[in-house]
């Protein structure tokens, strides 16, 4: 914890904890299914497997799910594998609710 003190330079002990905190809520959501909206319309759904300071986020075995013009029809999703998303396009982020299930009951 000091070198991380050290590389970020001077801060005050509640920085500390609250910049902790949110490492372990991070490192909670680490390969869960997450669900991206972009500003273009389009959706990933994807293995949440990293994350940076740009809020760029990477995901596995992603799948692309368009815009429809028609609420009834979501069409096929195009496979991407791995996929990175830059922050600036990031609309809303959705963790799906079966994965967090699976990690409570351990």
């Amino acid at each position: 914890m000091a070198s991380m003190i050290e590389e970020n330079g001077p801060s005050t002990h509640s920085e500390v904890s609250s910049s902790s905190q949110a490492r372990l809520k991070l490192d909670g959501l680490l390969n869960k299914n997450m669900r991206i909206r972009m500003t273009d319309g389009r959706t990933l759904v994807g293995l949440f497997l990293c994350t940076d300071r740009d809020c760029n986020v990477i995901l596995g075995s992603a799948q692309e799910f368009l815009k429809s013009t028609d609420t009834f029809s979501q069409g096929e999703p195009r496979v991407l594998g791995l996929a990175m998303i830059p922050g600036h396009h990031v609309v809303s982020i959705e963790v799906e609710a079966d994965s967090l299930e699976d990690t409570q009951g351990f």
